[in-house]
């Protein structure tokens, strides 16, 4: 299945999980390795290509990111982007400068070489993206320039050596014709096929969980989430009752979350589960405590403690799944500069270092939107695989200062209204993540003939496509209508409803 792959190097580039995905979406595995890994490992990995990623660095300052120039040398095609061409200009003694002035933003690609196959069916004159300081100003002996836009070489290429260098990000949709370049590299230059989907991808999945787990047991935390269920849906097919799920409720779930995992998982597919109701625990260690960061850690802290006494009590337990996917593990690797850790992978929290089970992550190779498509190929309702993004704190940190189980009740009621209505209205599917917020501030209203004084809450919704960042939904003034109707007039404790129209940056989606 992944013969005739493509390697990206990662230099650190903000774009290099969005390359990844763009081949992937072609029919190709593709997969992100440090740009440090040995040439020899590299090469052990049989690649059809490779693609350099680009980076916040600069070719000529002290310490960049480098690679063995032997690489070039291999006969493996090789495509730069951005920095990537940069790097692949100066080891193979061509000229990098700094430029007078930046360029960030839409430029216009201007085709030197019609013929050459990185540019099979591109117009002579497109838009893309650009984000570079440093560009080329001489090319390497047998390189030919094939585009450049009004300020700097766009685009290289050694025919002989099947290697190209782009100076634009190809990758982002800004670029029109981007993802065509892309399939142009992917299938003329390095020859790839089609062998990368879902329904292989678990026949592959559930045969190597069958042959590494054998006879033994595997213990996995099950939330309701997407990727604890797609996880969970893959092992049981493999190993059947070998599996025990682990439910807790914390007491901070949405409305009928506990209800609905049980009659899905438990009932409907027949999986072994322990629901644990601890909600009592949560929101009694919770009581009076307002720093956001500090609820966190409550939450977490207690979360471990349960799912440990949970699990101590289970026998012969060998293996511990996680839901774990593929951009934590890119984000756990750190580069040493280009890109710094962001998270610890190991999404139980808390893992020690002596840990005697063996973990077993089914998903650690699939982006979010490959772990839905597998778990629609599973047969999960769509009502659980297309849910939104739902923090591991819950409504700990949608309850903005002190928790206590009367919000907690309050605002599951309204974000289930909000969500209700999205679905009904069509809309569930077309934004990113939706939910209703809980402020610590009350005022005056009326109802019917009597004076209130109740919470406050927020609607929020985003659009993004990588969280990184995002827009305020522009939902319907009517919608918006009916849903503070609904909630105001059926929430007992919310008088007043508001929308929030923040984008983030410089906001964030969730508000603590």
């Amino acid at each position: 299945m992944k013969n005739k792959s493509i390697i990206i190097l990662d230099f650190g580039s903000q774009f290099n999980q969005l390359i990844a995905r763009r081949v992937r979406e072609m029919g190709v595995y593709a997969e992100v390795v440090p740009y440090f890994e040995p040439l020899d490992k590299i090469l052990a990995r049989n690649p059809a290509g490779i693609i350099l990623s680009g980076s916040p660095s600069s070719t000529y300052k002290e310490g960049s990111p480098t690679i063995d120039p032997a690489i070039y040398s291999a006969g493996i095609p090789i495509l730069g982007i951005c920095y990537g061409m940069q790097l692949t200009t100066k080891l193979l003694d061509g000229v990098v400068a700094c430029a007078d002035k930046q360029e960030f933003g839409k430029a216009h690609l201007l085709l030197d070489d019609m013929d050459s196959l990185l540019f099979k069916n591109i117009p002579d004159k497109s838009q893309v993206w650009m984000s570079h300081g440093d560009h080329v100003t001489e090319i390497p002996k047998g390189f030919k320039v094939i585009a450049h836009t009004d300020s700097c070489i766009a685009a290289i290429s050694n025919v002989e050596k099947n290697i190209y260098g782009i100076q634009f990000h190809a990758e982002v949709t800004h670029s029109e014709f981007g993802v065509q370049i892309f399939r142009n590299f992917v299938f003329d230059i390095a020859k790839c096929e089609e062998n990368w989907s879902m329904g292989n991808y678990i026949e592959t999945t559930v045969a190597n969980i069958k042959e590494r787990v054998g006879k033994k047991k595997v213990m996995l935390a099950l939330s309701g989430g997407v990727d604890s269920s797609v996880a969970a849906m893959l092992i049981h097919k493999a190993i059947g009752d070998q599996l025990t799920c682990i439910f807790v409720d914390t007491g901070l779930l949405r409305k009928n979350e506990a209800k609905n995992v049980m009659e899905v998982y438990g009932k409907n597919y027949k999986m072994n589960i322990k629901c644990v109701e601890a909600g009592e625990v949560f929101l009694e260690k919770l009581k009076g405590v307002s720093d956001p960061e500090q609820k966190r850690k409550i939450i977490g802290k207690e979360f471990i403690e349960v799912f440990d006494r949970e699990a101590s009590a289970l026998e012969g337990i060998d293996f511990l799944a996680q839901g774990t996917i593929y951009p934590d593990v890119i984000e756990s690797m750190s580069i040493n500069g280009p890109s710094s850790t962001i998270k610890s992978h190991h999404n139980v929290g808390g893992l020690p270092d002596d840990m005697k089970m063996e973990l077993l992550e089914p998903l650690r190779e699939l982006f979010k939107d490959e772990v839905r498509a597998v778990g629609r190929e599973l047969g999960i309702p769509d009502f659980m695989i297309d849910r939104h993004p739902f923090p591991g704190p819950g409504l700990g940190i949608r309850i903005i200062g002190a928790v206590d189980k009367e919000k907690a009740d309050i605002l599951r009621e309204a974000d289930d209204i909000f969500i209700q209505e999205l679905r009904s209205a069509g809309l569930y599917t077309k934004v990113s993540q939706a939910f209703v917020v809980l402020l610590p501030v009350k005022s005056v209203g009326v109802m019917g003939d009597e004076r209130t004084y109740e919470y406050t809450a927020v609607l929020r919704s985003a659009d993004t496509i990588d969280f990184m960042t995002a827009t305020w939904s522009r939902l319907p003034y009517e919608f918006l209508d009916k849903v503070s109707n609904r909630i105001i007039n059926e929430v007992k404790g919310i008088n007043r409803l508001t929308y929030d129209i923040s984008s983030k940056p410089p906001a964030t989606i969730e508000w603590e």
